[in-house]
């Protein structure tokens, strides 16, 4: 006999868990991270029904005579997020991006588990924590490292030099600075450039190298921290 009562409470617990991932993954859509409102939502939902069904499905599914753990399916949600986390980092030149979202995937799952185990103030305290890490910590984070942020060597090839202004341009949308730069021609419609940047955060300068990627007449040759 199926026990509406039960029922309702468990699917409110998936609710919530799924409410407090969209919450993430709300930060992490509007920012442009590779996993955002659906991944979050999913990933919390996944790991709530994941616990319900540990706590309530199989532990009453199994015999009078049988010991379940019913931690056992749930415990196994630490370490299986670490793959789906993995596909969030990705490396791009110099920069890797992905970790932190990595990171709010795992900790969304915990959300999940919380909330699927109708720990509801621990769910939605924690989900408070991960905003703030994502958002105003984030820009603390940014200002702090703006002042220690080691210059980066960038080395183009442009086939016309009137480009060079618009790599420039690219780079102050971003809010790099930009101290020396040297020019040489070394044969017909190609021309290196050398610049050395400074940028208050990883993901800005990554975010420039990939306009600047798609620019006519442009290619990146290497990118090096300086000495």
């Amino acid at each position: 006999m199926i026990d509406l009562g039960i029922q309702f409470d468990l699917s409110a617990r998936l609710i919530v868990a799924s409410l407090l991932g969209l919450a993430v993954g709300f930060e992490r859509e509007i920012h442009g991270h590779p996993a955002g409102l659906r991944t979050h939502m999913l990933v919390a939902l996944g790991s709530g029904l994941f616990t319900v069904l540990s706590a309530q499905g199989f532990g009453q599914a199994g015999a009078s005579n049988v010991t379940i753990d019913p931690t056992r399916i749930a415990a196994q949600i630490v370490s299986g997020i670490g793959f789906l986390g993995a596909g969030a980092i990705l490396k791009d030149g110099i920069v890797i991006r992905g970790l932190t979202t990595a990171a709010s995937l795992w900790a969304v799952a915990a959300v999940g588990m919380a909330a699927g185990a109708a720990e509801y103030v621990i769910a939605v305290v924690a989900t408070v924590v991960i905003l703030v890490s994502l958002w105003p910590i984030n820009v603390l984070s940014e200002r702090l490292h703006g002042t220690v942020q080691p210059e980066l060597q960038l080395r183009l090839e442009l086939e016309r030099i009137d480009v060079l202004g618009q790599v420039t341009a690219i780079l102050r949308e971003h809010k790099l600075e930009i101290g020396e730069i040297a020019t040489n021609r070394h044969g017909r419609n190609a021309y290196r450039v050398d610049l050395t940047l400074r940028g208050r955060s990883p993901a800005a300068i990554a975010g420039a190298l990939e306009v600047i990627a798609t620019v006519d007449g442009v290619d990146i040759l290497s990118t090096s921290h300086a000495d």
